[in-house]
């Protein structure tokens, strides 16, 4: 007997290989429907914190690294939106706030933040001056989000502080040397996984890329992560990325999260850019197909923990959705934006409340929204303007 998720694989594969057969809505109506999910986006927004409640802290990173790609894409209407000044704030307020975050790992590997509020405590015990804390993977998605801000530089929208933030940032992050190569998940925790060492290589790429004198130092460190990263077993025999090794340094076959087959792609591509090597994209591209045709239902990505995936995991697809624009703006596949469309129209027609409000499920049905459910589609909506044909 045919098990159903292998029938569910082909038919994802099916849908895949026939997308470029499929109508999509002009550049316009993407356009539209990801302004309306921004102003819907900003009434989450937390002045005083500088994040967007609803959602956690390295969650509120991913949230303005999707709001500085629109801005990359319309500045105008972002100047109208206010987008620029909020950044600003963000960045002022975002790392003053008095938590502290722990985090627990299921036995998947999906991970649970939590953040107690302790308001006696000095700014260097709180964990989050200058964006750090004791989680590696926490501090690059703010590192990668602060580099897209300061990309809007040259729009006029950008802040001369978010580079040398960004570059403050990896410096740290460089200190959490693992005995099985790469770089450790935590500052207490000595597990060796897939995503603070994405984020590493991606960050190091994105560097070598915007600090010309200092090239060659990222260049270097990025080559020996990726050659690393590579070998470390990590990526399977299906060209997916588990969750990350074991003590004795060996895949540890936990969930193939969709987070984990994202930040790899953005990755590549930096690197590819920093190097000239194209065929970095062509090993990006093979992560991408395999995530494509082994994580989606009906031609949608999915999560397997939905739609209980806590604010942690809500935020994963949107994550891949946004390193899949990157590649395919690098490298364009036919098929590849037509995924890209396929899942924003999804979004729209049968994840969305009333007020326009974006659930963890983009294939339907909607369930309650949260900043980081709304922001994660959101990155579809914003993926799906870049890579979609102009009227």
């Amino acid at each position: 007997m045919v098990s159903p998720s292998l029938i569910r694989g082909l038919a994802s594969r099916a849908v895949f290989l026939i997308s470029s057969q499929v109508n999509f809505k002009p550049q316009t109506e993407y356009q539209a429907n990801t302004l309306a999910a921004i102003e819907t986006l900003q009434g989450w927004y937390n002045r005083a914190s500088g994040l967007w409640d609803t959602t956690g802290w390295w969650n509120s990173a991913n949230v303005l690294t999707a709001l500085a790609d629109f801005a990359a894409l319309h500045p105008a209407a972002s100047r109208e939106l206010g987008l620029a000044e909020m950044m600003q704030n963000t960045y002022m307020q975002a790392q003053k706030t008095t938590v502290q975050a722990t985090k627990i790992l299921s036995f998947t590997g999906l991970p649970t933040s939590t953040y107690f509020r302790v308001p006696k405590l000095g700014i260097s015990q709180r964990g989050f001056d200058d964006f750090l804390n004791d989680f590696y993977d926490d501090e690059g998605w703010w590192a990668l989000a602060l580099i897209r801000a300061h990309d809007l530089g040259v729009l006029g929208l950008g802040d001369d502080r978010y580079l040398p933030q960004a570059e403050e940032i990896f410096e740290d992050m460089k200190k959490g040397n693992s005995t099985c190569g790469g770089i450790y998940w935590s500052k207490k925790v000595k597990y060796t996984n897939a995503i603070a060492n994405e984020l590493y290589l991606s960050t190091a790429a994105s560097l070598a890329n915007r600090v010309p004198e200092k090239k060659d130092y990222y260049l270097d460190i990025a080559l020996a992560q990726w050659d690393w990263f590579k070998n470390s077993g990590m990526i399977n025999k299906d060209n997916l990325i588990n969750d990350g090794l074991t003590d004795d340094c060996e895949n540890n076959r936990l969930q193939t999260w969709t987070y984990n087959q994202g930040v790899i792609l953005g990755a590549l591509v930096e690197l590819s850019t920093a190097t000239g090597d194209l065929s970095l994209l062509d090993e990006a591209t093979k992560i991408a197909i395999a995530a494509i045709t082994h994580l989606s239902e009906d031609g949608v990505l999915y999560e397997g923990c939905e739609p209980r995936c806590g604010a942690d995991g809500a935020q994963f697809k949107g994550i891949f959705m946004r390193n899949l624009h990157y590649l395919q703006k690098a490298k364009p596949s036919e098929p590849i934006k037509n995924f890209i469309l396929r899942n924003a129209d999804a979004i729209w027609a049968k994840d969305r409340s009333e007020r326009n409000e974006l659930g963890i499920t983009w294939n339907g049905p909607y369930v309650n929204a949260t900043a980081g459910t709304h922001s994660s589609a959101l990155d579809v909506l914003v993926g799906a303007i870049a890579v979609s044909s102009p009227v």
